[in-house]
Order: structure tokens, then sequence, then C-alpha cells
């Protein structure tokens, strides 16, 4: 699958101002397709409902709902209604990195194991009214590149404040559990080193925990997720995402961005988690 137009214009907005804002997308047409961005994504549900996938686990979507989903962690709508619509907000690392320096709140790892939260119907109009002054500010053409750049921090930083105040509630549940913050420290640092190291010890060691405790916290969270289950189905999607993305790649090119030492050690670990090895995977999509 190649990367359409239309989210191709989008990324290079991002890349060019570091914000872009869709007020309304239509859901149904990216319904099944996987998706790990470099940057953050903003997605409040305006109508309808969805089911969707954030880092292996499945979330029901409805009306009001606001997502927030950290650069290159994995999100895979797997259906909608056909009426399902949202607003996107797309935010670059580096600009995230500076708003997270203009805000008061600084749990930002919250939004890792907790990623959708509920807003009333005057907190998600307030959240659309931002996103309108937010996407005029990306898209007006100024000379002035920094007072740009100045403006959509201060807004961003002003939203962000809002989400946590909005949610305050719900954190307050979320910081009582214990897996919950093993399973968001964890999903962290594969998203950082899974390119280096693929074994369940290196992580638990990482975090300061016996291997065979760290299994047993994470499972409680994961619905029975082994982390070493995780770990293989999080690089297999990469890979999918990767050959879908660029059909012309050898399986050898792939091995290697994923820093495999080797393409058989590749296919061996693409097998393991798919069942197929990824010259089938190939094959299958053309």
């Amino acid at each position: 699958m190649q990367i359409d137009e239309k989210t191709a214009r989008i990324l290079q907005s991002v890349e060019q101002n570091g914000v872009c804002v869709e007020q309304e997308v239509r859901g149904h047409s990216v319904t099944g397709v996987g998706m790990v961005f470099p940057h953050v994504m903003v997605l409040l549900c305006l109508r309808g409902t969805a089911c969707i996938k954030f880092d292996m686990l499945e979330y029901a979507i409805e009306k009001n709902d606001l997502g927030i989903i950290p650069p290159g962690h994995f999100l895979r709508r797997l259906s909608c209604s056909e009426d399902y619509t949202f607003s996107c907000v797309l935010i670059s690392a580096a600009m995230l990195n500076d708003v997270k320096a203009n805000t008061f709140s600084h749990d930002h790892g919250k939004f890792n194991y907790a990623p959708i939260c509920r807003l009333t119907d005057v907190q998600a109009r307030r959240v659309m009214a931002l996103n309108e002054i937010l996407g005029a500010i990306a898209s007006h053409d100024t000379d002035n590149l920094q007072l740009r750049q100045r403006m959509l921090l201060s807004y961003l930083a002003v939203g962000l404040e809002f989400i946590n105040y909005y949610r305050r509630e719900q954190d307050r549940e979320w910081a009582e559990s214990r897996s919950a913050k093993l399973y968001t420290q964890f999903c962290d640092l594969v998203v950082e080193h899974y390119r280096e190291n693929r074994n369940v010890n290196y992580y638990a060691d990482l975090m300061g925990y016996a291997p065979r405790y760290f299994s047993t916290v994470f499972r409680q969270f994961s619905g029975g997720l082994s982390p070493l289950e995780w770990i293989q189905q999080y690089v297999a999607t990469q890979a999918k995402l990767i050959m879908d993305t660029h059909p012309e790649q050898t399986v050898k090119a792939t091995a290697l961005q994923l820093g495999f030492p080797t393409t058989a050690n590749f296919c061996r670990y693409f097998k393991r988690a798919t069942g197929i090895y990824p010259q089938a995977y190939k094959e299958r999509r053309d």
C-alpha cells in the first residue's frame, strides 16, 4: 500500500509548519490501515463509533472521545460506523518538545497508557474552536516564521493544559495502577530501542524488575499478552508497514532498517510472529 497523495501532503505540512490540522476526516476510508507516525496525533470523534487498536490494546470510540497518540506508537482502526468522522491535529516531535517545556503539567506519559478520554459536548466544542485557530495559524502565509511558531506554541500549550484539566479524574484512577505504569514504561522503551534489542530481559533490567515479576504484572494489564508477544507483534507491524509503504524495497533492506543482523534472522523472526515469511507477505500484498 503506497502512501496516498493526501497523507503525503499532510506529512509534508507537519514537517514544514510543525502542525497540520484536518477539521473533518471520514474514517471509513482508513479502516484497517496501521499507522506509526513520527508525529503526535490528536484525534477527536465528531460523529459515529469506531474500534481502534493502540499498542496492541483495543478501545471503543464514541462521539466526543479524544485520543492523543504519541510519536512512534502503533494505531490501527479495526472497524467503524459509516458516519464515523473525526478531527485530526498532527504535531511534529520537535514542536511537541517545545510544548512540553511550556506547560505546567509534565506527566505526559499518561497519554501512552490512557490515550482516550471522554469529553463533554462543551469541552469538545472548545477543542474544535482551538483546532480552528491552530489551523488558521498553521496555514497562514507569512514571512515571519518565528512569529507563527510562537503563536502555534502558545495555543498548543493552552490546549494541552485544557486537556490535562478535562482528564483529571481519569488520571487519578490510572495513577494508582501499578500495571498501567509498568506497561507504559515498557511500550516507550520498546518504541525507542526495538531496532537494537528485542529481548524481554533487556527491558525488565532497564526498568529494574526481575523478568518473572515483570511478565506477571505486564500480563495483568495486557489482557494476557506476554511482553515477548508484544515485542514480536510490534516489530512485525513495523515490518509490514515498511513493506506496504515501500513495496519495491527488498527484504534484505527491510531487515537492515529494522536492525536485524542478517536477512535470515529477520525472516525467522517475522515467521514466528506472523506465521509467514516476509517474501510471502510481500507477494500476497501485490
